[in-house]
């Protein structure tokens, strides 16, 4: 952002200066009002955080350190009259824990996280022989309109509580598969998303911060496993929440209005999406979008524009949160170089194949087949889902490629592109489709 110094120097340089300025303001306006045309969410998935979007004042009931005080002494006794109420959220490798029900007129069932009280809590594991103590508990948020305080609980070493509360019809689920099977219509569900997002990410942080990467000794959670704390008295170094940024890019070439779209070995066949890579220490978010565009393709680029950010709380334990920033990045050169060790391929796709992609893809159908899937496995018939399965988009056809759905970011920046040109309401593709229940990514 220049300097007003700058902008006001003389009348002939303020006057380009603000046209240019202006221009900029309004191309991101019109990029603000495009991500509309692809699913349209209040919120990405994982973002939207409904216990969480303020933090209660310090001597507020519900805020992390009086809830912690209530929490230690409800853990000694339970009183009568419970305030604020607390409900715990089990969490076993990385899965939470969940259950599923059909409710309304429709017969496709919807998942729910299983959040249970703290006596229940305490109960379950104390069956197992494990006593559970306020260290073990990381706090989530509140909701002051209902005098309650959330928390998640680390339970992988307890097997015991798998079948007891499996005989309750409650199940462990893959993070990445409650994601898939998530009704992005549905704004309740999407908040449950993020809810379960925001506690993996954290109790993964936990898992692999519990010695100090200064001294060596333990560390002890604080502020209620917000934060830890090395327990030597010589070193006491504070430890917080790691969060990855990654920039993730829809390269564009605006002469021959083509994208360029990338797949990597990992990926199931005929799937392709956008670049992406972590940023590097000192540089900044444009730069890191030049970097690994021409790292992994050949391609140079010139403009960066932001498009929005998503947390990702689904990749490897190793890396608890990464935050998804997205951006169109407009080429300056157009011939791609692959490499190999990043990328299976790398190829420019037109904006009408693209669209006709967008158009064939039953993201509803294969959210709803997820969902299903999720209430098999609460009732003890389905044991586990793969991950090739979650990504795999049905259709009614065998289309030549198909992209992430709409939990991703990187559908709504190649969504947003394909239909830049077309007024919002001419879109009608089932992929651009919410489903006729309540409504939020």
């Amino acid at each position: 952002m220049p300097s007003l110094s700058l902008l006001f120097s003389s009348s002939s340089s303020s006057s380009s200066r603000l046209i240019s300025l202006s221009k900029t303001l309004a191309k991101r306006t019109i990029f603000s009002s495009l991500s509309a045309m692809s699913i349209n969410l209040n919120a990405h998935a994982f973002a939207g955080n409904p216990i969480r979007s303020k933090t209660p004042k310090l001597h507020d009931p519900l805020s992390p350190s009086s809830a912690f005080q209530s929490l230690k002494t409800h853990l000694l006794q339970t009183p009568e009259n419970i305030s604020p109420l607390f409900k715990v959220l089990p969490f076993r490798k990385g899965r939470p824990l969940a259950s599923s029900s059909i409710t309304g007129d429709d017969d496709v069932p919807s998942w729910h996280l299983g959040w249970i009280s703290l006596p229940d809590c305490k109960g379950f594991l104390g069956k197992c022989g494990v006593e559970l103590t306020e260290d073990s508990l990381v706090y989530l948020g509140s909701k002051a309109e209902e005098d309650v305080v959330y928390w998640a609980v680390d339970v992988s070493e307890e097997g015991g509580l798998v079948p007891e509360l499996g005989s309750k019809q409650f199940c462990f689920v893959e993070l990445r598969t409650l994601m898939v099977a998530t009704d992005w219509a549905d704004s309740s569900a999407m908040g449950e998303l993020a809810i379960a997002g925001h506690a993996r990410a954290l109790l993964e942080w936990h898992s692999l911060s519990r010695f100090c990467g200064h001294c060596g000794e333990k560390t002890v959670p604080k502020e209620a496993g917000r934060r830890k704390q090395c327990s030597s008295e010589l070193c006491k170094k504070r430890i917080y929440p790691r969060v990855d940024p990654v920039v993730i890019m829809l390269v564009i070439d605006r002469e021959n209005d083509r994208a360029l779209l990338s797949r990597q070995s990992r990926f199931v066949p005929r799937m392709w999406s956008c670049l992406a890579g972590f940023i590097e220490p000192g540089e900044s978010l444009e730069e890191a979008v030049r970097r690994e565009t021409y790292e992994e393709t050949g391609i140079e680029v010139g403009e960066v524009v932001y498009h929005s950010s998503q947390p990702w709380p689904v990749g490897p334990s190793s890396i608890p949160c990464q935050l998804m920033v997205g951006f169109f990045a407009y080429a300056e050169s157009l011939e791609i170089s692959v490499d190999k060790e990043e990328l299976e391929d790398a190829q420019w796709h037109s904006r009408e194949d693209v669209r006709k992609a967008l158009a064939v893809a039953e993201y509803k159908k294969a959210q709803r087949t997820t969902a299903a899937k999720v209430a098999q496995m609460c009732k003890g018939v389905e044991k586990g889902q793969s991950l090739s399965s979650d990504f795999n988009v049905e259709s009614g056809e065998l289309a030549p490629m198909f992209f992430p759905g709409p939990f991703a970011i990187a559908h709504h920046l190649i969504s947003t592109w394909a239909y830049q040109d077309i007024p919002t309401d001419a879109v009608e593709p089932e992929s651009k489709q919410p489903s006729s229940s309540t409504s939020n990514q």
